[in-house]
């Protein structure tokens, strides 16, 4: 059974989204504030975190990071009335993974945590499809139809990633840190070239799928067969 730990001042909120959870066959553990969910994580083996931006002794802002630095492979969701785009990015930048806005359909939010579970399963697999292309990461090599094609290391490691998070939106920040390293002192915007020419290479191909941009975010890889 996953076990899900939603973080939330709100009472209303937490059993609304305990009971939709529950009734999908998750278990829920619930915190009423960041400083008790980062308690409750010392001994709990969440698979996925819910949490709220607006919380007493610890905010969500706080919890997302202290999150993201303990426990680099846990998805993170935040459930918030803060709607501005400057929000998500703030969150994106922090580490969440999505980003859901209050008031919100309870099964949306059930559908999300699933899409998110599964993208993480995917992440840790070193062989992906996209299309008719495998991309096979213990020898950085695509195959298609039996035939192999090979990519500079930087392309085929920025287009796994995103493989690897299907329809999640990555920041070019996250992908300067993932691919190019925490120390990397050029431009950010080598991520668009990347981007660009990762495109060019596979244009043929957009009916199976395609690299889109999130406007002020970063890109997300979008499969359609």
């Amino acid at each position: 059974m996953r076990n899900i730990l939603v973080a939330d001042d709100d009472d209303n909120i937490r059993e609304l989204i305990g009971l939709f959870l529950r009734a999908e066959g998750f278990h829920v553990t619930e915190a009423c504030d960041g400083q008790e969910a980062l308690e409750l994580m010392e001994t709990l083996k969440a698979d996925l975190v819910i949490l709220d931006i607006m919380m007493p002794v610890m905010d969500g802002w706080e919890l997302c990071r202290e999150l993201r630095q303990q426990f680099p492979d846990l998805p993170l969701l935040m459930v918030t009335a803060k709607a501005e785009p400057s929000q998500k990015i703030k969150g994106f930048q922090l580490g969440t993974d999505d980003y859901i806005i209050k008031p919100f359909d309870p099964m949306e939010l059930v559908m999300r945590v699933k899409a998110l579970l599964r993208r993480y399963r995917i992440y840790y697999s070193q062989v992906l499809q996209i299309g008719e292309y495998q991309l096979d990461r213990n020898g950085y090599k695509i195959i298609k139809d039996d035939e192999v094609m090979t990519l500079p290391l930087k392309e085929f490691e920025l287009l796994f990633k995103l493989a690897s998070c299907q329809g999640q939106i990555l920041t070019r920040e996250q992908l300067i840190q993932d691919i190019w390293g925490a120390d990397y002192a050029g431009d950010d915007r080598t991520v668009d070239v990347h981007i660009k020419r990762l495109r060019e290479r596979f244009s043929i191909n957009q009916d199976q799928f395609r690299i889109v941009t999130a406007r002020s975010l970063g890109y997300r890889l979008e499969v359609y067969v």
